[in-house]
Protein backbone atom coordinates (compact mmCIF):
# COMPACT_ATOMS: atom_id res chain seq x y z
CA UNK A 1 0.00 0.00 0.00
CA UNK A 2 1.49 3.33 -0.82
CA UNK A 3 1.75 5.65 2.31
CA UNK A 4 1.12 9.43 2.24
CA UNK A 5 4.61 9.67 3.48
CA UNK A 6 5.86 8.52 0.24
CA UNK A 7 3.08 9.92 -2.29
CA UNK A 8 4.59 13.74 -0.14
CA UNK A 9 7.63 12.42 -1.15
CA UNK A 10 7.30 11.47 -4.69
CA UNK A 11 5.61 15.42 -5.08
CA UNK A 12 8.78 17.08 -3.40
CA UNK A 13 11.06 15.35 -5.65
CA UNK A 14 9.10 15.91 -8.73
CA UNK A 15 9.02 19.89 -7.33
CA UNK A 16 12.70 19.58 -7.03
CA UNK A 17 13.16 18.35 -10.34
CA UNK A 18 10.52 21.59 -11.87
CA UNK A 19 12.45 24.01 -9.54
CA UNK A 20 15.92 22.85 -11.48
CA UNK A 21 14.22 23.55 -14.99
CA UNK A 22 12.98 26.88 -13.85
CA UNK A 23 16.19 27.68 -12.09
CA UNK A 24 17.68 26.78 -15.51
CA UNK A 25 15.52 28.97 -17.67
CA UNK A 26 15.54 31.42 -15.65
CA UNK A 27 19.13 31.57 -15.50
CA UNK A 28 19.00 32.03 -11.74
CA UNK A 29 22.53 30.01 -10.62
CA UNK A 30 22.55 30.53 -6.70
CA UNK A 31 18.89 29.12 -6.64
CA UNK A 32 20.34 26.26 -9.02
CA UNK A 33 23.14 25.39 -6.71
CA UNK A 34 20.91 25.21 -3.79
CA UNK A 35 19.10 22.31 -5.05
CA UNK A 36 21.88 19.95 -4.73
CA UNK A 37 23.56 18.56 -1.64
CA UNK A 38 27.34 19.93 0.03
CA UNK A 39 28.81 16.58 -2.34
CA UNK A 40 26.47 16.86 -4.72
CA UNK A 41 27.48 16.25 -8.98
CA UNK A 42 26.03 17.25 -12.11
CA UNK A 43 27.99 15.71 -14.77
CA UNK A 44 27.21 16.66 -18.50
CA UNK A 45 29.49 13.95 -20.24
CA UNK A 46 28.50 15.33 -24.11
CA UNK A 47 30.10 18.19 -22.91
CA UNK A 48 31.72 18.01 -21.02
CA UNK A 49 30.97 19.20 -17.73
CA UNK A 50 31.80 17.47 -14.07
CA UNK A 51 31.21 20.01 -11.28
CA UNK A 52 30.75 18.96 -7.75
CA UNK A 53 29.27 21.16 -4.74
CA UNK A 54 27.00 23.98 -5.09
CA UNK A 55 30.22 26.74 -5.55
CA UNK A 56 31.32 24.93 -8.45
CA UNK A 57 27.88 24.13 -9.88
CA UNK A 58 27.21 27.72 -9.73
CA UNK A 59 30.18 29.12 -11.37
CA UNK A 60 29.68 26.26 -13.94
CA UNK A 61 26.05 27.34 -14.93
CA UNK A 62 27.52 30.87 -15.16
CA UNK A 63 30.00 29.74 -17.62
CA UNK A 64 27.27 27.82 -19.57
CA UNK A 65 24.61 29.93 -19.69
CA UNK A 66 26.85 33.05 -21.15
CA UNK A 67 26.92 30.86 -24.24
CA UNK A 68 23.86 31.45 -24.31
CA UNK A 69 21.12 33.61 -26.64
CA UNK A 70 18.56 31.67 -25.96
CA UNK A 71 17.98 28.51 -23.81
CA UNK A 72 14.48 27.14 -23.00
CA UNK A 73 13.95 23.76 -20.97
CA UNK A 74 10.83 21.67 -20.68
CA UNK A 75 10.53 19.12 -17.93
CA UNK A 76 8.88 15.33 -18.09
CA UNK A 77 8.87 13.82 -14.92
CA UNK A 78 10.03 9.95 -15.08
CA UNK A 79 10.27 7.00 -13.13
CA UNK A 80 10.89 7.40 -9.22
CA UNK A 81 12.08 4.71 -6.79
CA UNK A 82 12.30 5.81 -2.97
CA UNK A 83 14.19 3.87 -0.25
CA UNK A 84 13.53 5.74 2.95
CA UNK A 85 15.56 8.31 3.36
CA UNK A 86 17.46 8.57 -0.65
CA UNK A 87 16.09 8.13 -3.64
CA UNK A 88 16.53 7.72 -7.50
CA UNK A 89 14.81 8.48 -10.26
CA UNK A 90 14.52 9.95 -13.90
CA UNK A 91 13.46 13.56 -15.47
CA UNK A 92 12.99 13.80 -19.69
CA UNK A 93 14.29 16.76 -21.03
CA UNK A 94 13.14 18.60 -24.17
CA UNK A 95 15.64 22.07 -24.96
CA UNK A 96 15.53 24.38 -27.37
CA UNK A 97 18.75 26.70 -27.40
CA UNK A 98 20.67 28.84 -29.44
CA UNK A 99 24.62 29.62 -28.50
CA UNK A 100 26.70 32.41 -29.50
CA UNK A 101 29.49 29.69 -30.53
CA UNK A 102 27.02 28.91 -33.55
CA UNK A 103 25.20 26.04 -32.50
CA UNK A 104 20.90 25.79 -32.17
CA UNK A 105 18.45 23.41 -32.47
CA UNK A 106 16.73 21.35 -30.13
CA UNK A 107 17.05 17.94 -28.22
CA UNK A 108 15.90 15.47 -26.30
CA UNK A 109 17.89 14.01 -22.76
CA UNK A 110 17.32 12.53 -19.59
CA UNK A 111 18.82 13.45 -16.41
CA UNK A 112 20.04 9.99 -14.44
CA UNK A 113 19.13 11.44 -10.62
CA UNK A 114 20.20 10.48 -7.09
CA UNK A 115 17.92 12.21 -4.40
CA UNK A 116 18.91 12.88 -0.34
CA UNK A 117 16.54 13.55 1.83
CA UNK A 118 17.76 16.86 4.35
CA UNK A 119 16.75 19.47 6.85
CA UNK A 120 15.83 21.22 3.89
CA UNK A 121 14.00 18.86 2.24
CA UNK A 122 14.71 16.31 -0.98
CA UNK A 123 18.20 17.45 -2.39
CA UNK A 124 19.76 16.48 -5.57
CA UNK A 125 23.42 14.53 -4.66
CA UNK A 126 23.92 13.77 -8.80
CA UNK A 127 22.26 14.47 -11.87
CA UNK A 128 24.07 12.57 -14.97
CA UNK A 129 22.34 14.38 -18.28
CA UNK A 130 22.41 11.51 -21.28
CA UNK A 131 21.61 13.15 -24.33
CA UNK A 132 19.39 10.64 -26.27
CA UNK A 133 18.87 13.02 -29.44
CA UNK A 134 20.20 16.08 -31.29
CA UNK A 135 18.83 18.19 -33.74
CA UNK A 136 21.24 21.45 -34.78
CA UNK A 137 18.85 22.36 -38.33
CA UNK A 138 18.74 26.28 -37.97
CA UNK A 139 15.72 27.36 -35.81
CA UNK A 140 13.33 29.16 -38.16
CA UNK A 141 12.23 31.69 -34.84
CA UNK A 142 14.24 33.97 -32.72
CA UNK A 143 13.93 35.56 -29.34
CA UNK A 144 12.23 38.83 -28.18
CA UNK A 145 14.25 41.61 -28.34
CA UNK A 146 17.11 39.12 -30.66
CA UNK A 147 18.35 41.57 -33.25
CA UNK A 148 19.33 40.75 -37.07
CA UNK A 149 22.97 41.53 -36.24
CA UNK A 150 23.42 38.36 -33.29
CA UNK A 151 23.15 34.88 -35.40
CA UNK A 152 25.94 36.99 -37.54
CA UNK A 153 27.73 38.01 -34.39
CA UNK A 154 28.54 33.97 -33.73
CA UNK A 155 30.47 33.49 -36.33
CA UNK A 156 32.91 36.60 -35.81
CA UNK A 157 33.42 36.61 -32.04
CA UNK A 158 36.59 34.68 -31.22
CA UNK A 159 36.38 30.97 -29.34
CA UNK A 160 37.30 31.17 -25.48
CA UNK A 161 40.37 30.02 -23.98
CA UNK A 162 39.01 26.68 -23.00
CA UNK A 163 37.21 25.78 -26.49
CA UNK A 164 40.80 26.96 -28.17
CA UNK A 165 42.91 24.50 -25.73
CA UNK A 166 40.21 22.01 -26.66
CA UNK A 167 40.07 22.09 -30.09
CA UNK A 168 43.99 22.16 -30.07
CA UNK A 169 43.47 18.54 -28.09
CA UNK A 170 41.49 17.34 -30.40
CA UNK A 171 43.31 18.01 -33.53
CA UNK A 172 46.74 16.65 -31.56
CA UNK A 173 44.98 13.38 -30.83
CA UNK A 174 44.40 12.97 -34.59
CA UNK A 175 47.49 13.26 -35.81
CA UNK A 176 48.16 17.25 -36.75
CA UNK A 177 50.88 19.69 -35.48
CA UNK A 178 49.35 22.07 -33.42
CA UNK A 179 50.77 25.55 -31.97
CA UNK A 180 48.42 28.20 -30.13
CA UNK A 181 49.73 32.00 -31.22
CA UNK A 182 48.71 35.00 -29.81
CA UNK A 183 48.23 36.91 -32.90
CA UNK A 184 49.17 37.41 -36.72
CA UNK A 185 52.59 39.23 -36.05
CA UNK A 186 53.39 35.83 -34.20
CA UNK A 187 52.43 33.39 -36.77
CA UNK A 188 54.15 35.39 -39.28
CA UNK A 189 57.14 35.06 -37.29
CA UNK A 190 56.57 31.14 -37.25
CA UNK A 191 55.99 30.68 -40.88
CA UNK A 192 59.75 31.84 -41.83
CA UNK A 193 60.76 29.37 -39.67
CA UNK A 194 58.66 26.25 -40.72
CA UNK A 195 60.13 27.70 -44.40
CA UNK A 196 62.73 26.96 -45.73
CA UNK A 197 64.17 29.84 -48.10
CA UNK A 198 64.66 27.22 -51.02
CA UNK A 199 61.49 25.28 -50.58
CA UNK A 200 59.09 25.50 -53.09
CA UNK A 201 56.11 27.20 -51.36
CA UNK A 202 52.54 27.94 -53.17
CA UNK A 203 50.22 30.32 -51.02
CA UNK A 204 46.91 30.09 -51.52
CA UNK A 205 44.01 32.41 -52.08
CA UNK A 206 43.66 33.92 -48.20
CA UNK A 207 42.69 36.55 -46.62
CA UNK A 208 44.16 35.64 -43.21
CA UNK A 209 47.60 35.35 -45.45
CA UNK A 210 47.19 38.71 -47.18
CA UNK A 211 45.85 40.48 -44.21
CA UNK A 212 48.97 38.99 -41.88
CA UNK A 213 51.53 39.48 -45.09
CA UNK A 214 52.69 36.19 -45.37
CA UNK A 215 51.35 35.88 -48.77
CA UNK A 216 53.94 39.28 -49.75
CA UNK A 217 56.80 37.50 -47.69
CA UNK A 218 56.69 33.96 -49.18
CA UNK A 219 56.11 34.92 -53.02
CA UNK A 220 59.27 37.59 -52.64
CA UNK A 221 62.82 37.26 -53.61
CA UNK A 222 63.66 36.11 -50.60
CA UNK A 223 61.95 32.54 -51.82
CA UNK A 224 62.74 32.09 -55.47
CA UNK A 225 61.50 28.95 -55.90
CA UNK A 226 57.82 30.36 -55.02
CA UNK A 227 55.12 28.95 -57.11
CA UNK A 228 52.52 32.03 -57.16
CA UNK A 229 54.66 34.23 -58.95
CA UNK A 230 55.77 31.71 -61.89
CA UNK A 231 52.44 30.82 -62.23
CA UNK A 232 50.82 34.24 -62.76
CA UNK A 233 53.26 34.22 -65.72
CA UNK A 234 52.57 30.96 -67.50
CA UNK A 235 50.05 30.63 -70.42
CA UNK A 236 46.96 28.65 -68.99
CA UNK A 237 46.53 27.17 -72.55
CA UNK A 238 49.51 26.09 -73.61
CA UNK A 239 51.04 25.77 -70.16
CA UNK A 240 48.41 24.52 -68.13
CA UNK A 241 50.17 20.73 -67.02
CA UNK A 242 53.01 23.25 -66.07
CA UNK A 243 50.84 24.72 -63.71
CA UNK A 244 49.06 21.62 -62.48
CA UNK A 245 52.08 20.39 -61.48
CA UNK A 246 53.57 23.46 -59.69
CA UNK A 247 50.47 23.67 -57.91
CA UNK A 248 49.78 19.96 -56.91
CA UNK A 249 53.03 18.88 -55.77
CA UNK A 250 54.84 21.82 -53.72
CA UNK A 251 57.11 21.35 -50.74
CA UNK A 252 55.03 23.47 -48.74
CA UNK A 253 51.02 24.35 -49.33
CA UNK A 254 49.92 27.33 -46.63
CA UNK A 255 46.44 28.66 -46.21
CA UNK A 256 43.58 29.03 -43.87
CA UNK A 257 39.83 26.66 -43.64
CA UNK A 258 36.20 27.86 -43.18
CA UNK A 259 35.92 26.41 -39.77
CA UNK A 260 37.70 24.11 -37.64
CA UNK A 261 35.52 22.03 -35.11
CA UNK A 262 36.10 21.02 -31.52
CA UNK A 263 36.44 17.45 -32.32
CA UNK A 264 39.60 18.08 -34.62
CA UNK A 265 38.81 18.78 -38.03
CA UNK A 266 38.94 20.73 -40.80
CA UNK A 267 36.50 22.55 -42.92
CA UNK A 268 38.40 23.48 -46.44
CA UNK A 269 35.96 24.47 -49.51
CA UNK A 270 37.00 26.17 -52.48
CA UNK A 271 35.73 27.40 -56.06
CA UNK A 272 38.49 26.49 -58.42
CA UNK A 273 40.01 23.44 -56.24
CA UNK A 274 43.52 24.72 -57.21
CA UNK A 275 44.67 24.09 -53.54
CA UNK A 276 43.29 21.14 -52.56
CA UNK A 277 46.01 18.85 -54.50
CA UNK A 278 48.47 20.21 -52.18
CA UNK A 279 46.55 20.05 -49.56
CA UNK A 280 45.31 16.42 -50.05
CA UNK A 281 49.03 14.83 -49.95
CA UNK A 282 50.51 16.69 -52.45
CA UNK A 283 52.54 18.88 -50.39
CA UNK A 284 55.16 17.86 -47.95
CA UNK A 285 53.84 20.10 -45.43
CA UNK A 286 50.77 21.71 -45.03
CA UNK A 287 50.17 24.80 -42.99
CA UNK A 288 46.90 26.40 -41.90
CA UNK A 289 46.58 29.45 -40.33
CA UNK A 290 43.27 29.67 -38.79
CA UNK A 291 41.70 32.43 -36.06
CA UNK A 292 40.03 31.88 -32.95
CA UNK A 293 36.29 32.68 -34.69
CA UNK A 294 36.57 29.98 -36.85
CA UNK A 295 36.05 27.09 -34.30
CA UNK A 296 32.70 25.83 -34.28
CA UNK A 297 31.23 22.80 -31.69
CA UNK A 298 30.66 20.34 -34.87
CA UNK A 299 30.68 19.64 -38.22
CA UNK A 300 26.97 20.79 -39.14
CA UNK A 301 27.92 23.93 -37.37
CA UNK A 302 30.92 24.38 -39.55
CA UNK A 303 28.75 23.93 -42.64
CA UNK A 304 26.69 26.50 -41.98
CA UNK A 305 29.36 28.99 -41.11
CA UNK A 306 30.42 28.58 -44.41
CA UNK A 307 27.10 29.09 -46.35
CA UNK A 308 26.10 31.25 -44.38
CA UNK A 309 29.35 33.80 -43.29
CA UNK A 310 32.47 32.53 -45.46
CA UNK A 311 30.54 32.04 -48.98
CA UNK A 312 29.33 35.52 -48.81
CA UNK A 313 31.96 37.48 -47.79
CA UNK A 314 34.33 35.35 -50.21
CA UNK A 315 31.74 36.11 -53.30
CA UNK A 316 31.99 39.73 -52.72
CA UNK A 317 35.75 39.17 -52.97
CA UNK A 318 35.85 37.23 -55.88
CA UNK A 319 32.88 39.73 -57.81
CA UNK A 320 35.03 42.83 -56.34
CA UNK A 321 38.29 41.23 -57.89
CA UNK A 322 36.66 39.36 -61.12
CA UNK A 323 33.30 40.30 -61.58
CA UNK A 324 32.01 36.49 -60.89
CA UNK A 325 30.27 34.90 -57.47
CA UNK A 326 32.10 32.53 -55.55
CA UNK A 327 31.10 29.18 -55.08
CA UNK A 328 31.76 25.68 -53.08
CA UNK A 329 32.42 23.36 -55.90
CA UNK A 330 34.61 21.31 -53.71
CA UNK A 331 34.40 20.74 -50.04
CA UNK A 332 37.14 18.81 -47.98
CA UNK A 333 37.18 17.66 -44.55
CA UNK A 334 40.38 16.47 -43.04
CA UNK A 335 39.58 13.99 -39.80
CA UNK A 336 43.89 13.78 -40.22
CA UNK A 337 46.79 14.78 -42.01
CA UNK A 338 47.32 13.00 -45.31
CA UNK A 339 49.95 10.04 -45.15
CA UNK A 340 52.75 11.87 -46.99
CA UNK A 341 51.86 15.36 -45.80
CA UNK A 342 53.13 17.07 -42.55
CA UNK A 343 49.57 19.21 -41.00
CA UNK A 344 50.33 21.50 -39.02
CA UNK A 345 47.69 24.06 -37.31
CA UNK A 346 48.78 27.59 -36.11
CA UNK A 347 46.08 28.53 -34.37
CA UNK A 348 45.23 32.55 -33.43
CA UNK A 349 43.81 33.35 -30.36
CA UNK A 350 42.19 36.75 -32.21
CA UNK A 351 39.81 36.98 -34.85
CA UNK A 352 41.97 36.69 -38.55
CA UNK A 353 40.08 36.75 -41.95
CA UNK A 354 36.54 34.87 -42.53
Amino acid sequence: MTTFQAIADRVEIQALQAEFTDAVTMRDRARLAALFTADGVLRMPNIPIELTGPEEIRLGGEKLQEQWVFFVQNTHPGAITIDGDTATGRAHMHEIARTRNGIEGLNYAIYHDSYRRTSEGWRFTERVYELRYLDTTPLAGSAPGETAEAPAARWTEPATADRLERAADALAARGFGVEILPDLEAARARVRELVPEKASVFTTASETLRLSGIDDDLNSDQYPRSVKPRVLTMDRETEADGIRHLLATPDVVIGSVAALTETGSLVVASGSGSQLPAYTGGAARVIWITGAQKIVPDLPTALRRLEEHSLPLETARTEAAYGVPSAVNQLVVFNSPTRFSEGIVLLLREAVGY
